[in-house]
């Protein structure tokens, strides 16, 4: 009876051990991708535009918007512009670009109010633009928010300007001069075969760090 007690016991032990060992790699799995997430968000900017519903002609009516705030925020940057003078730029203009939201609106018939405001710590899921996909977490963002902001959101990115449509380079290029690593490129861009399953890992350890800490 001794010697199976002894055994269940060390079979217990090896258990915790291979818990314990398990946990510590998740963590240390955890930290390494939220350092990729935030070394990645400290060299973007997000647009957020978020519609005043769900329904079709307010959906539509935020392409509109996007459209009007994509143009007035590329008049904003010029060549080689670092990301903080681009959020110097963007902080002066908010008032502008929120009354070019407006008159997107009011060219469409509405009477939505806008507002435009830059925020840090917005979350993001995992998103795929085509030709690059940015993996979930917090970036700084420029919100536009049309009339009561119940609707669904479109995301982009104004800095490295990736979803300006006069931008001529690829992706890779454009987040180059942003200052993107080689590294950082291949993630984005796909070219790191295994991006999907980083990208997922780190929504994942995102989500579950938000729950730990009571969010």
């Amino acid at each position: 009876m001794t010697n199976c007690k002894a055994k269940s016991c060390g079979r217990l032990r090896r258990w915790e051990l291979a818990l314990l060992l398990g946990a510590a790699l998740a963590a240390l799995l955890g930290v390494w991708l939220d350092r990729q997430q935030s070394e990645l968000a400290d060299k973007v900017i997000r647009l957020h535009v978020i519609a005043n519903s769900d329904s079709p002609e307010d959906q539509a009516l935020k392409l509109e918007v996007r459209d009007r705030i994509l143009a007035e925020a590329e008049a904003l940057f010029t060549a080689g512009a670092s990301l903080e003078e681009v959020r110097a730029a963007l902080e002066e203009a908010l008032p502008t670009l929120a009354a070019a939201g407006a008159e997107a609106v009011a060219a469409c018939g509405y009477r939505y109010p806008i507002t435009a405001s830059l925020e840090d710590g917005v979350w993001f899921p995992t998103k795929e633009y085509g030709s690059f996909a940015l993996p979930a977490g917090q970036y700084t963002a420029l919100r536009v928010v049309i009339g009561s902001g119940g609707g669904q959101n479109w995301w982009c990115v104004v800095f490295p300007p990736l979803c300006l449509g006069s931008v001529s380079e690829t992706a890779a290029e454009t987040a180059a001069s942003g200052g993107f690593s080689d590294d950082q490129i291949a993630l984005i861009s796909g070219e790191d075969e295994g991006y999907v399953v980083k990208f997922k890992a780190i929504e994942l350890w995102e989500q579950f760090r938000s729950w730990a800490e009571g969010g």
